[in-house]
């Protein structure tokens, strides 16, 4: 299915831009490339050093980048961790390739006071067909050798596919005590390839579509799974549920009060902004942004069926009523803060028979990965705001955080162009803001190169307040 925009849809683009209250960016920036040749970067972090830490999710590094020059220092390979072969090497055998690879990454707050520890998630495992397993671990770093050393696994056996891996992992406290939170997608059970898959958001006796929560030590009965966690089975890592592909993770201190904030996919539009809270349910497969009716009479998604023969439909569940199923859900359902380029359920219907004939089909979404909280006074007017990357449109998304952590609707574009920005971060002055692009025009895991050509492949661009 190719993935780029019909003239015949511009007037429906229209729409949906009024729909989602689009305003011009309101500060300029000067940019540069401050580092280039990375290898599909996934994760950028200002470290406690002042430094930035990035994940090359197909080429398996972990890499420091100096912000003044830009020189990168490889402190961690972990190709040597994959039981399959390079990612390059898969596609030409045509192997299902996992999406991602190593993604998340998170400082420990201590770094510099005695805690060098850095965490990472990375897909380490296939298992068959589009199935694979994913693996958090906390490794050392010396600072003399300039290397991470001495991995402890915190979990082996966290499912991943060749679509919606989620990968986004933040150290964010509660209550006071910091603990390691990590996002899990729904494996893409539902749509494409995987249309025969079993969607399992819904299941708290499964990581798949959840966010997770683990200590940053193990306690006294070697466990990293803390004891408080909110789900039924234990020990689970389950924090919250019903998420499809959650890209990014934020954390704020609002008003005293503490804050996880996450960003979503939508199937075919409806993108989230969510606000994370313990046990409590986002609706996925059954709720696809506000239940506000328009994927009523419809599932989730559908497949094709020529091009993924046994896999008619869809195993989504039916949806005949959004409302109905929030209701049914109940106290611990949430909707979106945010729910971004809402589609009408008549545009909807005609994307889902497009999709089964196998034409050429299009929509409108942002399709956000990582996000981070701006609170600084460095910008005029910005804090606090949230700042969202785009991957289909290739631009910075800011809006604005409300004193009780509500999230304006209202959204501020930046740095348009063609890339595909992937995660983004903040200098500690709030001056400089960083953004990382992926190698290819890839999007989705079952689908081929995009062809419409992206620029700025494989960097970190640096984006510099300039006073007006």
């Amino acid at each position: 299915m190719k993935l780029y925009l019909f003239p015949l849809l511009f007037l429906v683009a229209l729409v949906c831009t009024s729909l989602i209250n689009i305003d011009q960016q309101d500060a300029v920036f000067d940019t540069r490339i401050l580092a280039s040749g990375l290898s599909d970067p996934w994760s950028i972090v200002v470290g406690p050093d002042r430094n930035l830490w990035v994940t090359e999710s197909k080429g398996y590094r972990v890499l420091v980048v100096d912000p003044k020059n830009g020189k990168k220092i490889q402190v961690l390979n972990l190709n040597s961790e994959r039981d399959f072969p390079s990612f390059q090497e898969m596609k030409k055998m045509g192997r299902p390739i996992p999406q991602g690879g190593l993604m998340g990454l998170a400082l420990h707050p201590d770094f510099m006071k005695g805690r060098p520890f850095v965490y990472l998630s990375y897909v380490y495992k296939h298992i068959n067909g589009n199935h694979f397993l994913l693996k958090l671990a906390r490794y050392n770093y010396n600072f003399s050798l300039k290397q991470l050393e001495s991995p402890e696994i915190i979990c082996d056996s966290i499912p991943a596919s060749n679509d919606h891996n989620g990968g986004r992992m933040i150290i964010s406290p509660i209550e006071g005590k910091p603990y390691l939170f990590y996002s899990v997608g729904d494996q893409g059970a539902g749509q494409f390839s995987n249309g025969g898959r079993e969607n399992k958001a819904q299941q708290l006796t499964s990581y798949e579509g959840k966010i997770l929560r683990f200590a940053l030590e193990q306690d006294s009965r070697r466990s990293w799974i803390p004891t408080d966690n909110p789900t039924v089975t234990y020990p689970s890592a389950v924090w919250s549920w019903g998420h499809r592909n959650a890209q990014g993770l934020a954390f704020a201190l609002i008003d005293g009060k503490e804050r996880l904030y996450s960003s979503e996919h939508g199937p075919y539009s409806d993108d989230e902004v969510n606000l994370i809270s313990k046990g409590k349910n986002y609706g996925h497969p059954l709720v696809i942004g506000y239940p506000d009716g328009n994927y009523n009479g419809l599932a989730a998604s559908v497949s094709n069926e020529s091009k993924y023969p046994g896999k008619w439909h869809t195993t989504y569940p039916f949806i005949h009523s959004e409302k109905a199923n929030a209701d049914s859900i109940g106290s611990n359902y949430r909707e979106p803060l945010v729910s971004l380029y809402p589609t009408s359920g008549q545009e909807l219907s005609r994307l889902f028979n497009s999709i089964q004939a196998d034409k050429d089909s299009e929509w409108n979404s942002y399709a956000p990965s990582g996000i981070s909280v701006y609170q600084s006074d460095a910008i005029p007017g910005w804090n606090p705001s949230l700042l969202v990357t785009s991957l289909k449109q290739g631009k910075l998304l800011r809006l604005k955080i409300n004193r009780d952590g509500t999230i304006d609707p209202k959204v501020r574009q930046y740095a348009s162009s063609i890339s595909r920005y992937r995660d983004v971060t903040v200098s500690p002055d709030g001056r400089k803001i960083y953004l990382i692009t992926d190698s290819s025009a890839v999007t989705s895991g079952p689908t081929a190169e995009n062809p419409k050509s992206i620029n700025q492949r494989g960097c970190i661009i640096e984006l510099t307040y300039h006073k007006r």
